[in-house]
């Protein structure tokens, strides 16, 4: 997934009312769209290097988008709605050695009246979760906070195999040069119950990491997952 545009490179001032950053730029200060709903644990530090894209559509009140945070020498990338995107990037390229021979792919997939999932590949279902948890130098971790959809998607991912589904759940990991993965226990106790009782019915657990610059972000290699 290339950016349509040169990135903004600035300084992490703060963030406050979830959607908003303020980011100083040269000796300027620009308020900025923060793309995630999420706790972004760890990544908000002030005085942290960060990149922007800028879009001048007039019927948008913010101009700018944080992109990605730079965190112990990591890049990360933060706007999780375009993780969907980096992955049918990585489906349509075979990036994903896992659906390499499929045909069809198809993205919002609507399982039932209130479950869409993110794509159906032939009859493999893929759910992706955006990971941008990083609290030690080699392992990235999810979730950052309790998530209750979460553990809903693995719910209605281990019922899915009774319809002769194949349910996949892929740890888009969005931190540069990562090699581990494993599921914050500690952080959401119940999704990592609900993990585990998903994973011995028979759902796959994928964690890919990706290669993060100013001009584009993509699908790199798969990264090893840890259980505890």
């Amino acid at each position: 997934m290339k950016f349509t545009s040169t990135l903004i490179k600035g300084k992490l001032i703060k963030r406050y009312k979830r959607f908003f950053v303020d980011i100083k730029v040269n000796n300027s200060t620009l308020i900025a769209h923060c793309p995630n709903t999420g706790s972004m644990m760890g990544l908000l530090n002030s005085g942290n290097n960060v990149w922007l894209t800028k879009n001048d559509d007039p019927k948008r009140k913010l101009k700018f988008t944080l992109e990605m945070i730079e965190v112990n020498k990591k890049i990360i990338g933060v706007n999780t709605h375009r993780a969907n995107r980096i992955v049918e990037h990585g489906l349509e390229n075979k990036l994903i050695k896992e659906f390499s021979s499929v045909i069809n792919i198809q993205s919002e997939f609507k399982y039932s009246n209130d479950t869409r999932f993110d794509f159906l590949c032939d009859k493999n279902i893929i759910e992706v979760k955006n990971v941008t948890l990083l609290r030690s130098e080699n392992l990235a971790e999810f979730p950052d906070a309790i998530t209750s959809r979460g553990s809903k998607h693995l719910i209605k991912l281990t019922n899915s195999i009774k319809k002769n589904y194949k349910p996949y759940v892929l740890f888009l990991t969005q931190i540069q040069g990562i090699n581990n993965f494993k599921i914050a226990k500690d952080i959401d106790k119940n999704y990592y119950q609900n993990y585990k009782v998903a994973k011995k019915a028979g759902v796959k657990f994928l964690a890919y990491r990706c290669i993060l610059n100013s001009k584009e972000i993509k699908i790199e290699k798969k990264i090893n997952i840890i259980d505890e």
